[in-house]
């Protein structure tokens, strides 16, 4: 479809221009088509390129392509989702089910076996009663079109796992940079440091955009990726796989998600995680138990669960930087012993 333009048109209505930077590829004339432009590069720049001008042509347009669909997705939100109830292990329809908002931070909570995972493979899968729970998902308050549940621009769901490790052999700086064109953003390197810098906020040990990836340790890794989702993802709600095991700053990562109108969902067996969470699900045997509000009450214990974890991290800072550690009578006092 884009032989029905010329090339100066597709550089004012689309990311043409980005696609010619990128491959150092020299100005069109104002009057040439697509066709003549690739038609007639010079010989000497298509044999430095290693790759025939139909081959480029083809390239092109997939880059037009996919910038087109990655501007779509970008306006794509979602106010509400609700996971309407299905049925346990057992065969017992649930007792409820729970309506999620942009800005909350919920924790996931139950025993090994209680189905945590397949309430979260649920709402990613945007599930329609096809699945062994039965639950149906609604997308602010309707049934999402078909056509969402296997398509890469509506994915509801980023997901941060336990282990992430890299095995790009790039830098930190081009891993980004390559992240946010694929986005369509035209001129990356200020949100790639801006990234960088979210992420050394994140993790004890900082690094750089010349830093290998496959250097990374994993609680940079999963600092880096915290941060990339933030700024670089565009799906709705954030799966937290048990940050508590991630080796980064779990409140401040919790912050930044929230802060890009993110619904973030955590599996977690913090109970300080659990309780900075606007509410927490109860998982038992396949089927959602309870969704429970933070109480006033827990609040209260929210604050000593708090400065118990503040103690224990300078403990923790102070043994890895090879330093000796005593007694902080503060800890005992939030403990009442």
């Amino acid at each position: 479809m884009y032989e029905d333009y010329t090339m100066s048109e597709l550089i004012e209505k689309t990311d043409a221009q980005d696609f010619l930077n990128m491959n150092n590829l020299p100005k069109p004339r104002t009057d040439q088509t697509v066709q003549e432009y690739f038609s007639h590069l010079p010989y000497a720049l298509v044999e430095d390129l290693g790759v025939q001008p139909s081959l480029l042509l083809q390239r092109f347009h997939l880059f037009l392509d996919q910038t087109s669909i990655a501007k779509q997705q970008s306006n794509w939100s979602i106010q509400t989702l609700t996971i309407c109830r299905g049925f346990d292990k057992r065969g017992n329809e649930e007792q409820m089910g729970f309506t999620l908002r942009v800005g909350d931070v919920v924790s996931i909570v139950g025993p090994t076996g209680s189905g945590k995972s397949q309430l979260l493979s649920d709402i990613e899968w945007m599930a329609q009663q096809d699945t062994p729970t039965k639950r149906l998902i609604l997308v602010d308050g309707k049934v999402p079109p078909a056509k969402w549940r296997f398509s890469s621009d509506h994915k509801l769901v980023a997901q941060l796992t336990q282990n992430m490790n890299f095995v790009m052999d790039v830098q930190v700086g081009d891993f980004l940079a390559l992240h946010a064109q694929s986005m369509a953003i035209a001129e990356p390197s200020q949100l790639v440091e801006k990234i960088i810098a979210k992420a050394n906020c994140l993790c004890g040990e900082c690094f750089d955009a010349n830093t290998e990836l496959t250097a990374l340790s994993g609680g940079q890794s999963r600092a880096l990726m915290v941060a990339d989702t933030a700024y670089l993802t565009n799906a709705p709600i954030v799966l937290i796989d048990e940050i508590e095991n991630a080796g980064i700053d779990r409140r401040k990562a919790l912050d930044l998600l929230v802060r890009k109108n993110k619904i973030v969902l955590m599996v977690t067996h913090d109970p300080l995680l659990a309780l900075i969470a606007h509410k927490r699900v109860v998982l038992c045997d396949g089927g959602i138990k309870a969704v429970l509000d933070t109480s006033e009450e827990e609040k209260k214990c929210l604050s000593q669960l708090a400065s118990m974890d503040t103690v224990l991290t300078s403990y923790r800072n102070a043994l890895r930087h090879g330093e000796h550690i005593s007694v902080d009578p503060s800890l005992f006092n939030v403990m009442g012993t």
